[in-house]
């Protein structure tokens, strides 16, 4: 096969498969002798043709994922006929809940209780249903307690492609937050 061809085979996978997909699962699909950086120089192309032409479609990296999507300048246009889901807004403490996981995961809820001081079921309920965290697990010890972490939902909400992204804590909250810590 051409490199050419396997570079829109790449692209209708991803088009069909419509989820955030990696590059060792496109190699496998594709089953030929291609190295990873082989597939992600394609992907690399495909990324740029879509960005040079101004396309109503993208590709975007969610972590050690690709996936495809619509362009975002276009929105207002999908949204005249597609319907999105309508989230409601998130609470204070589910924010607070969903900022602690973020920054401490993998974490259980009593580590997130102990941090908040209050309990958090409803929060992390609501952040499960809303798909921005799941169960990463559960520790080996008495209860055997669910481990959380975030998704890759909640990097596409916060449009970064991985936790390194996220600003540092004195960033969000100033050195006050820093000097609270410490003393």
């Amino acid at each position: 096969m051409k490199r050419e061809e396997i570079k829109y085979i790449i692209e209708a996978i991803m088009f069909a498969y419509g989820e955030p997909i990696t590059i060792k699962e496109l190699n496998t699909i594709i089953n030929e002798e291609l190295s990873p950086k082989e597939i992600e120089k394609m992907l690399s192309s495909l990324v740029d043709e879509y960005a040079q032409n101004d396309r109503g479609i993208q590709i975007i990296k969610l972590q050690d994922r690709y996936q495809m999507c619509t362009n975002e300048k276009y929105a207002q246009f999908i949204g005249k006929i597609v319907e999105p889901d309508k989230k409601k807004n998130l609470s204070q403490a589910t924010m607070e809940t969903l900022t602690i996981i973020a920054y401490k995961q993998p974490i259980t809820k009593v580590e997130v209780e102990n941090i908040r001081g209050v309990k958090c079921d409803k929060a992390i309920s609501t952040l499960a249903e809303n798909n921005l965290i799941e169960e990463a697990g559960r520790l080996e010890k008495i209860g055997r307690p669910i481990i959380y972490k975030t998704t890759d939902e909640f990097l596409k909400v916060l449009n970064i492609t991985s936790l390194e992204d996220l600003p540092s804590i004195d960033e969000m909250f100033g050195a006050e937050v820093a000097v609270s810590q410490t003393v």
